[in-house]
């Protein structure tokens, strides 16, 4: 059986907020692999640092000390264009509060990451409209996001994320405006649809309801990684 290879590794993350003595430490020595073919929680209370971390992880926020290999790229030591393509191409990201353009349809919402590798636009939209076919919203297609229920939002994130077939799947609190059944089916068609032994998805929630689709749990408070759940399946 082929050994899963590691998607993510970061090695002693440390990040401060404000100057003088409002200084916070917002990570303290960090270290983490994800895998490919997992689905890795990271949890924690409200200012724990999950949020911030997944944000270093990620690409969006740079540390203060540390470093962070995306599929064996060193990503803090590409320029900023060069990070920018990188993230574009190597990582799919769904917000807590989707951000959702509501002067575009469905269909053009998905399409977005396509246009911004300068893709065809009807190439784009037809590649869009695959992605919501996998969530099961080829009908919401024409609709803007405006008539959609949390829930389709929440879909619709998910497939704009997906629609370039990123390795890595970032999700930032994916249940928080969803009610319990709602979260629970998105988190279990992202575990049974998206995930594969090519990808790697990268959960913050504190919602418990929803652990039981997690291959491993990362543990935060004060900015440490406190523990870690489960062995990698």
């Amino acid at each position: 059986m082929k050994m899963p290879s590691v998607a993510v590794s970061a090695k002693g993350l440390m990040k401060w907020f404000g100057e003088g003595p409002a200084r916070t430490l917002a990570i303290n020595d960090a270290s983490i692999d994800a895998w490919h073919g997992e689905m890795l929680y990271i949890v924690g209370p409200s200012g724990s640092g999950k949020t911030t971390l997944l944000s270093i992880l990620s690409g969006i926020l740079r540390p203060d000390a540390g470093s962070v290999l995306v599929e064996d790229i060193d990503i803090w030591k590409l320029d900023s264009d060069a990070l920018a393509a990188f993230r574009l191409k190597t990582l799919g990201f769904v917000f807590q509060d989707y951000h959702l353009f509501p002067r575009l349809t469905t269909v053009e919402n998905v399409a977005i990451p396509l246009i911004l590798q300068k893709r065809n636009w009807d190439e784009a939209l037809g590649e869009a409209m695959k992605m919501l076919e996998v969530v099961g919203l080829e009908t919401r297609a024409q609709l803007p996001p405006v008539k959609l229920s949390g829930g389709e939002q929440q879909r619709v994130a998910i497939a704009r994320a997906i629609v370039a077939r990123p390795d890595i799947l970032v999700l930032d609190e994916p249940t928080a405006s969803l009610d319990g059944d709602t979260g629970r089916r998105i988190l279990g068609f992202v575990r049974e649809q998206l995930l594969s032994e090519q990808r790697c998805i990268l959960v913050v929630t504190h919602d418990a309801r929803v652990f039981d689709y997690a291959d491993r749990i990362l543990h935060m408070e004060d900015g440490r990684i406190t523990g870690l759940e489960r062995e990698a399946r």
